[in-house]
């Protein structure tokens, strides 16, 4: 009998957060596939110098829109090919996913700071500042977000710096409204109310108390505003708003290429797949993530 009680008494050790994040994450195959696809992605981007066959501006004009190697006529010097002006597609690709992760990841900064901030603030001061704050992002979440991107970019001229600005502008309602939304749920939970109680300041309640909090959700988000600020950068180089030629950037190589989609079916295919997989990956991921933080999700 009283091994059995002992038995009961023994506290049971709850697992690593890191081990059961992986835990309920891995249960999702699509997102791990997703996320081993990112870490590919992220190792071609970091050794691309290493990689690359050749470099993305070479020009080599006895080989110009050479057809895969495997194709007749193709040759393995250039595995994917070359493009009108004799450049090869598989170098500018690699190059280009360096481009694409750093656009993603400067888009995504700058917005979840500049949500969070604006978020976190109109949510736990409200009144007049949170009304003026939530009708500027609703106007802007009633525009079409490529219109609206193109528009800023259309004022400030075409550029990949502006039109990365455009971008963390576009997306940035998301964050704001979601940081809101927690904020309003977590300020009026018993943690909060003690550390009022017990002195804590405006600035330590909202960014040390709340905000830690509130940052499951946010991560979610950050993780598909990922996949939003590739595509949209991808969207804007296609239109010429973008980076501009001749930067080996995934959406100017689909725009320089659309006068050869007959002729040269690989100068069109093989950006748009990396632009597809890339966004799906980052997408499947999201979906893991959001499994795996949100404590409604697991079983």
């Amino acid at each position: 009998m009283s091994d059995t009680v002992e038995y009961v008494n023994q506290s049971v050790a709850p697992p690593h957060p890191l081990k059961e994040f992986w835990f309920y994450f891995k249960e999702n195959k699509g997102a791990v596939v997703g996320l081993y696809y990112i870490v590919i992605v992220i190792l071609v981007a970091i050794f691309a110098n290493f990689i690359a066959p050749h470099g993305p501006f070479e020009q080599y004009r006895d080989a110009i829109l050479k057809p895969p190697a495997w194709m007749d006529g193709g040759i393995w010097t250039y595995p994917l090919g070359t493009d009108d002006v004799g450049r090869d597609i598989l170098s500018r690709l690699i190059y280009g996913a360096r481009l694409s992760l750093f656009v993603g990841v400067i888009v995504v900064t700058i917005s979840l700071a500049a949500g969070i901030l604006l978020g976190i603030t109109s949510g736990y001061i409200g009144g007049y500042y949170e009304t003026a704050i939530m009708r500027m992002m609703d106007i802007m979440l009633a525009m079409p977000a490529l219109l609206l991107a193109m528009a800023i970019v259309t004022i400030l001229g075409p550029s990949l710096r502006n039109a990365i600005l455009a971008i963390a502008i576009v997306i940035l309602p998301h964050y704001v409204r979601l940081t809101r939304a927690s904020v309003l749920s977590e300020k009026t939970k018993d943690y909060v109310t003690a550390s009022t109680v017990s002195g804590a300041g405006t600035f330590r309640l909202m960014f040390i108390v709340i905000l830690p909090n509130c940052m499951a959700p946010l991560i979610v988000q950050a993780t598909l505003g990922f996949s939003t600020a590739i595509l949209d950068a991808a969207a804007l180089g296609f239109l010429g708003l973008g980076a501009q030629p001749p930067t080996p950037e995934w959406g100017a190589m689909l725009a320089n290429a659309l006068q050869f989609i007959q002729r040269a079916w690989w100068m069109v295919t093989f950006p748009g797949l990396a632009i597809l997989l890339t966004v799906l990956a980052f997408n499947l991921a999201g979906d893991g993530l959001r499994d795996a933080l949100d404590p409604k999700l697991k079983r």
